[in-house]
């Protein structure tokens, strides 16, 4: 197991060198096949598990098919075909959005639900438990800052988390003095499971992050 000193060791030397940086980039792809290899003895592909994994991980307003398309890259025709497979199998639910009546909003039935418990990606969880904290930590701030240089670079929608957003806003009971959270772009208040929740609107700040 390599320390946790390990991780800007090794990033340095990708600055220096060209074929450093293809090697790690080589070997992120190689891990996220690896982490989806066995999702086919279930009858999914990894597009599907992709979507199922995204849709239990988004808030409520970013669970839309447009949302889900940017969060992965793919045209909207695909996601469309990847969701409606899945509402096929009994997965998924596709209903007319309350606040937008031109778009829909997806989300996993309790079947979908339950399936999300034996994802394919539990295994690589297990590997990345098994780390010290700090690398944990570690490995997290890395991959965050390469992900979000990429997606800076391609012009493309950031998701984040409420925990990390600038939007996010604290607002104290007159009363009691407690604390509870609203999004400062919508003015809706935040739940604690919200603001662990993907978010389509999400603005990095780089003070909470």
């Amino acid at each position: 197991m390599c320390s946790c000193a390990a991780f800007p060791l090794l990033f340095s030397m990708a600055n220096e060198s060209g074929d450093g940086a293809t090697r790690i980039a080589e070997a992120i792809l190689h891990l996220a096949r690896l982490a989806q290899a066995e999702g086919h003895t279930s009858g999914l592909t990894s597009a599907q598990w992709a979507a199922l994994r995204y849709f239990a991980r988004a808030n409520s307003s970013s669970r839309t098919l447009l949302a889900f398309a940017d969060y992965h890259a793919t045209t909207r025709g695909t996601a469309s075909q990847t969701v409606k497979k899945l509402v096929e199998k009994g997965y998924l639910t596709r209903k007319p959005s309350h606040s937008d009546g031109r778009s829909s909003r997806i989300d996993l039935t309790a079947i979908g639900r339950a399936l999300c418990e034996s994802a394919p990606i539990h295994e690589l969880v297990q590997v990345i438990a098994k780390l010290r904290p700090r690398q944990q930590s570690d490995l997290s701030a890395v991959l965050d800052h390469v992900t979000e240089r990429l997606v800076e670079d391609r012009n493309r929608r950031h998701f984040g988390t409420c925990s990390k957003c600038r939007h996010m806003r604290e607002v104290a009971d007159l009363g009691s003095g407690e604390l509870s959270y609203v999004c400062g772009k919508t003015g809706l208040p935040l739940s604690g499971s919200e603001i662990s929740q993907l978010c389509a609107s999400c603005v990095p700040d780089t003070e909470r992050g």
